[in-house]
């Protein structure tokens, strides 16, 4: 099974066991730390496109703690495309439909803005 999240607050997540203090992709088999997108506060086609074929059932996108990160219709539409759930939602809840999506034995995608 895939890593779960220990924690989640403001500017901090908790992956086996190592704290990150940046946004972080989280992929079945790795976390990609220190993301950075084009626009802090947007999520674009090309902050995700290396990241569109990967293979998992479902992509959830933590909009910051206050939901202040928004995504373009086209990425929400690019990784449906390829088959996959999108679940776009304010981080704290992002953390748990990962954690909940993983237990179901789904292999998940995490895009995770920490801050704001």
């Amino acid at each position: 099974m895939q890593a779960l999240i220990e924690k989640y607050d403001f500017g901090l997540i908790v992956i086996d066991g190592k704290t990150y203090s940046s946004d972080v992709i989280m992929l079945p088999n790795r976390v990609i730390d220190d993301w950075w997108r084009l626009e802090g506060h947007r999520l674009q086609i090309p902050d995700v496109r290396d990241y569109l074929l990967e293979d998992v059932d479902a992509v959830v996108v933590g909009t910051g703690y206050d939901g202040m990160m928004r995504i373009d219709d086209e990425v929400i539409n690019a990784f449906r495309k390829g088959g996959k759930e999108v679940y776009v939602l304010r981080s704290r809840e992002a953390v748990r439909k990962y954690n909940e999506l993983v237990k179901s034995g789904k292999k998940v995608m995490l895009l995770i803005h920490l801050t704001c």
